[in-house]
């Protein structure tokens, strides 16, 4: 059974709380993630971020559409994981870290098990492709957005 599991991290010139308001804006994140299209808010919690929303990625191999049930630990965690959609399993975080001097370090991680017609389309080196498409390059978009602002 072909399974990710795999994170990446970059320290970001940026203040925790920055790196925070950036991560936290789910409805935002097509705009800085090169693998996610479509991305509707169905649900939002108190704060008037996003609980439950609707996702497509672009995974090379196919476009995967889900929901993802989001929670937040302020300002350094931020969780996701599918309801329903695609896969058989995806789950993933955002854990921040204050590094002192306004910087801070950011580690994406995520865990998928695609299940079903996709475990035939992937062996080692397509896992190893998707780890870097989706895994790899997440922490330096994140640093570009923050940096940049």
């Amino acid at each position: 059974m072909a399974k990710l599991s795999d994170s990446a991290s970059t320290d970001i010139d940026a203040p925790i709380d920055a790196v925070w308001a950036i991560v936290q804006d789910v409805a935002g994140w097509p705009e800085w993630q090169a693998t996610l299209g479509a991305l509707d808010i169905l649900e939002a919690d108190g704060d008037g971020r996003a609980e439950l929303c609707a996702v497509e990625f672009d995974a090379k191999v196919t476009k995967i559409k889900m929901k993802l049930a989001c929670s937040y630990s302020a300002p350094t965690r931020m969780s996701f994981a599918r309801v329903s959609g695609d896969l058989s399993d995806l789950s993933g975080s955002w854990r921040l870290e204050e590094l002192g001097d306004g910087r801070t370090k950011a580690t994406y991680q995520l865990d998928v098990n695609p299940g079903g017609v996709l475990n035939f389309f992937l062996n080692e080196e397509r896992i190893g492709k998707l780890r870097e498409t989706l895994v790899d390059v997440r922490p330096g978009e994140l640093k570009a957005r923050a940096e940049a602002r």
